[in-house]
């Protein structure tokens, strides 16, 4: 009789265990959703390398260019980074656009420029980039948002300024990008 209820007790609590482990690696297996588009594993990956940058959680993220080619976050680390939220029908965007591209030009190797484009579609995103004259630095095609939803942009013409570190230093719309410059100098000292 004792046999009786340790044995459906003994596969109720193993069948528990085992839903438990499923569960577990089903959300790992997750994290490579929406709200966390960088696998667990690549970022891991680059923290194990010897001299290179711990990537910090605001640049564990990826998307893809407007030309096409995936892009890695992770790649920004240790350097200052400004992100430009853009979108292609907005003038105060296309007014930005030289100042951030000189900025990018005149700090290029000591801090990345990435634009990150929505609230449109492909084309006119190519048709933005182009006729700005901003394909001097990568831009990114977020038309899910998701990118734009990390930094918790709700509006075109932003930027976010990281510190090599990942901390965000300033967020904010910068008119015509002026001021661009002075904000990221003393970050690359």
């Amino acid at each position: 009789m004792r046999a009786r209820l340790i044995l459906p007790g003994l596969v109720a609590a193993t069948a528990l265990t085992l839903a438990g482990c499923g569960a577990q690696d089903n959300a790992a297996s997750s994290g490579a959703g929406a709200a966390s588009p960088t696998p667990a594993g690549s970022t891991e990956s680059a923290e194990a390398v010897p001299g290179t940058p711990t990537v910090p959680e605001a640049l564990r993220f990826t998307g893809t260019t407007i030309e096409g080619r995936p892009f890695d976050a992770a790649t920004l680390a240790g350097k200052p980074t400004v992100l430009w939220f853009w979108a292609p029908w907005c003038p105060k965007c296309k007014a930005q656009g030289p100042e951030t591209a000189k900025v990018a030009a005149q700090f290029q190797g000591k801090a990345n420029v990435v634009g990150v484009a929505g609230l449109d579609k492909q084309q006119a995103m190519k048709d933005f980039v182009t006729d700005t004259k901003v394909a001097t630095f990568p831009n990114l095609s977020d038309e899910a948002g998701d990118i734009w939803k990390k930094f918790e942009i709700t509006q075109q013409s932003t930027y976010v300024i990281l510190d090599k570190d990942g901390k965000t230093v300033f967020t904010g719309n910068l008119p015509a990008g002026k001021g661009l410059a002075d904000k990221l100098s003393p970050l690359v000292g």
